[in-house]
């Protein structure tokens, strides 16, 4: 039996951005955020409707400027929900499916984050230009594997451990 390799932290905190942005309520673009210090999930968030109001997905978009602002981003979303049970994410790193528009790239800075993850890009250029005159790190990954690797047949507790 071939073992699948080790996702790195980098790898495994993407993929839960990516497991978010499937919570997405609106169909033109799905993003996931994670917000991590100290290999600690701090909060998450994907893009998806304010609480209680209408879903794209129920009631459609609303379009302004070729842009859906029924959503609020994941990034939004997921300081917001670090706000709400008072969690600090100042130091910490966010992990996000999407480079950040200018609008949450600057929420980011402002809320402390050191560090940003991506593995897509977005053609808003002023979030990268924002992060760099901040000194936020900014680091680009080739997207992880979407394939969870989990083997139930073949786990046991009694298992030997080859040597």
């Amino acid at each position: 039996m071939e073992l699948k390799k080790r996702p790195s932290w980098d790898e495994y905190f993407l993929k839960l951005a990516m497991l978010a942005s499937e919570r997405s309520t609106c169909p033109r673009m799905h993003v996931g955020c994670v917000l991590v210090k100290d290999k600690y999930v701090l909060a998450t968030g994907y893009n998806g409707s304010l609480p209680g109001q209408p879903h794209c997905d129920d009631v459609g978009c609303l379009i302004v400027d070729n842009h859906c602002v029924r959503t609020n981003h994941a990034e939004i979303n997921a300081l917001v929900q670090a706000s709400l049970h008072g969690v600090s994410v100042k130091g910490a790193t966010a992990y996000v499916t999407n480079m950040p528009c200018t609008t949450c790239a600057k929420a980011l800075i402002a809320a402390g984050i050191v560090r940003v993850v991506v593995f897509s890009e977005y053609h808003d250029s002023l979030g990268v230009q924002f992060f760099k005159d901040s000194g936020v790190i900014i680091d680009r990954l080739p997207m992880p594997e979407k394939v969870i690797n989990y083997d139930l047949e073949n786990y046991s507790s009694a298992r030997k451990i080859e040597k």
